[in-house]
C-alpha cells in the first residue's frame, strides 16, 4: 500500500473572523500554522502574532512565524494596489534571499515531518498572494498536495 500523499494547506484572513479561520483549520485537522507574513500584526481582532498563537493553542495547533517568507515592503504595495506582475517580480526575487531560501528548506522540512501544516496570509485569494507561489514551490519540491482553504467571510 504506498503511503499517504502529504498536503499543504493554505488560508488567508482577508475579511473573515478569526474565530472563522481557527474552526478552519481545525476542521481540516492542521496542527501547524506557518505564518507567512513578514509582519506578523494586524489591525484584524485574533490576527496579531501573540493574539493568533494564544487562539491556535487552545485548539492544539501549533505556530510558527516565517519572517523571511514574507512580502517586502514593495511586494505589499504593488499587491495593494493590484499590481499583480509586479508582486511576482518583487517576491521571485526575495525568494533568492539567504533568509528566504533558509525558511522555505524548513518549510519545506515541516511539511515531511509534521502533521498538517498551513501556511497562513493576509489576502483571501491565494491567486493574489505570495503564499500561492511558496506551496507551488513546496509542491514541486515535495510532492505534495495543496488544499487551499477558505473561512467564512463576514
Amino acid at each position: 500500500m504506498a503511503a499517504k500523499k502529504k498536503r499543504l494547506f493554505t488560508i488567508g484572513y482577508e475579511q473573515t473572523p478569526a474565530r472563522a479561520v481557527l474552526d478552519e483549520l481545525e476542521r481540516a485537522g492542521v496542527k501547524l500554522l506557518v505564518d507567512v507574513r513578514a509582519i506578523a500584526s494586524s489591525r484584524r481582532a485574533g490576527f496579531s502574532k501573540n493574539q493568533l498563537a494564544a487562539g491556535l493553542d487552545e485548539r492544539g495547533i501549533a505556530y510558527l512565524h516565517l519572517r523571511g517568507l514574507g512580502t517586502p515592503k514593495e511586494g505589499r504595495l504593488a499587491a495593494r494596489s493590484g499590481q499583480y506582475d509586479l508582486l511576482h517580480k518583487v517576491y521571485t526575487k526575495h525568494l533568492k534571499t539567504l533568509q528566504a531560501r533558509e525558511e522555505m528548506d524548513e518549510l519545506s522540512a515541516l511539511v515531511k515531518q509534521s502533521g498538517p501544516v498551513c501556511i497562513l496570509c493576509y489576502e483571501r485569494d491565494h491567486q493574489h498572494c505570495h503564499r500561492h507561489w511558496i506551496a507551488e514551490i513546496i509542491e514541486d519540491r515535495d510532492g505534495v498536495t495543496i488544499e487551499n482553504l477558505a473561512a467564512p467571510q463576514i
